[in-house]
Order: C-alpha cells, then structure tokens, then sequence
C-alpha cells in the first residue's frame, strides 16, 4: 500500500463554511420534520443571515414556499451541498426556511 498526500490551498474560512452549510442542512431536515409532525402545510425560503453580493439563485429562492415533505425527502436522497429544489441553495447562501403557519 502507499499513501499519496496531496496539499491543497483553501479559504482560511473553509472549515466554518462548511460547518454552517452541514448545520443549515440538519436544521432545514428537522424544521420540515417538525412541519410534518404538526400538519403545517408550507415552509418558506428566506434569507437568515445578510451578504454583501448575494447570488442571482439564492435571491430567486427568497420568498417561495415548499411542501416540507418535499425539502426532506430532497435533502435525504442529495447528500452533497447541491439539492434539487435549491433549499438550501448551497454553501454561503444565507438562505434557510421557516415554518408558515
């Protein structure tokens, strides 16, 4: 066996980055479980943290409203940083969701 180390340059900010992407998914999987469980219909994109340059993708998202059951099952069968319906819109976005009650 031989091991290959290989040395990559990333952002001082990478690890934080990181954690707050993995920690918008957990919380964006338990709100909609949470939304289930109460019969609450709808849960809604909004941007929960400011950004000087927002994205054109993460700024389309701002506003619309996914069945939670939807935003679960996206973010169980996406495993990765990208999701199907755009929620959350990757790493860095700002944008989480809400309940709509």
């Amino acid at each position: 066996n031989s091991t290959e180390i290989i040395q990559a340059k990333v952002p001082h900010t990478a690890a934080r980055t990181l954690a707050e992407g993995e920690f918008n998914r957990l919380f964006a999987r338990g709100l909609s479980s949470r939304a289930i469980a109460e019969g609450i219909e709808f849960v809604e994109a909004y941007r929960a943290r400011h950004s000087e340059n927002p994205r054109p993708e993460s700024q389309a998202v701002i506003g619309k409203k996914f069945r939670p059951e939807e935003i679960l099952e996206d973010l169980r069968n996406n495993p990765g940083v990208d999701t199907a319906l755009g929620v959350p819109p990757g790493p860095n976005s700002g944008i989480t969701i809400k309940l709509v009650k």
